[in-house]
């Protein structure tokens, strides 16, 4: 890794500046070379979902809180797909960048500081999200799910979302010592949001132990609530805050993550 000073790297408010814009058009730029192996996946997923578990499974179950459960489901895939593009991205392809590429080193040596590599490369998992969850909102629209003008909020609560898991993410790639620690969060925080976050059941089905931590403890329920509640138009008070929530929560993992960065990239 690159050697900067040998002074020891404290834990510091990032300082950043417009060349952060750089290193998030790098990474859209690559992304744009591979659009169609990128496209596809983020398209048919949602579709095999609402197919197999709206209509499928859906024709079994009545209705979910009053709603048919293929309404049920369907913005809680748009809140998945959140997660998983920008988990995944500022996880594995961000370690790849750093490790295997050399990339972050390469930047590094330009003007562009370690806090700005950093903060492009969470942008960009932002910005990984955004586009995946618009792609999984078009679907569910086309299902004829969507019954509110407020899902037009959605990619911005898509992105906060994103920005809040790539900086989780990024924690963890300032730890890993290599590619295959990421089966960890993968396995350990990932699935259990992806299952007991308010997903494809209430919370209420849960014992209370087990409900209350997955609203304190699990990102992933506070961004299925917003979801759910703009795509539906179920506006309600504790929507506010689970706003509040994610937008706490992403300051903190923002600074902390940038800051276990530059403590493995500086030697």
């Amino acid at each position: 890794m690159t050697k900067i000073s040998d002074s020891p790297v404290k834990f510091a408010v990032p300082r950043l500046t417009y060349k952060v814009w750089r290193v998030w058009r790098r990474n859209f730029d690559v992304f744009m070379k591979t659009i169609r192996v990128n496209f596809l996946p983020s398209l048919l997923e949602p579709i095999l979902y609402l197919v197999a578990l709206g209509v499928g499974l859906g024709g079994f179950i009545q209705s979910v809180e009053g709603m048919p459960y293929i309404d049920f489901i369907a913005p809680s895939l748009v809140a998945i797909s959140i997660m998983y593009g920008s988990f995944f991205e500022c996880t594995y392809a961000s370690f790849v960048r750093m490790y295997f590429q050399k990339t972050f080193d390469a930047i590094i040596a330009t003007p562009v500081s370690v806090e700005e590599v950093i903060a492009g490369e969470l942008l960009w998992g932002a910005t990984r999200a955004t586009i995946n969850s618009t792609t999984v909102l078009l679907v569910i629209a086309a299902f004829g799910v969507v019954s509110s003008p407020l899902f037009l909020l959605v990619p911005l609560i898509a992105f906060l979302g994103g920005l809040m898991f790539a900086s989780i993410a990024m924690c963890f790639t300032a730890i890993a010592p290599n590619i295959d620690f990421f089966n960890y969060p993968a396995f350990l925080l990932v699935t259990p949001m992806f299952l007991l976050s308010g997903t494809f059941f209430p919370l209420s089905q849960l014992p209370p132990l087990v409900q209350t931590a997955a609203q304190v403890l699990l990102p992933l329920t506070h961004v299925v609530n917003i979801t759910r509640g703009l795509v539906l138009g179920r506006t309600e008070a504790f929507l506010l805050l689970s706003l509040v929530w994610i937008v706490v929560v992403t300051i903190v993992f923002f600074v902390l993550s940038i800051n276990l960065m530059k403590k493995r990239l500086i030697k």
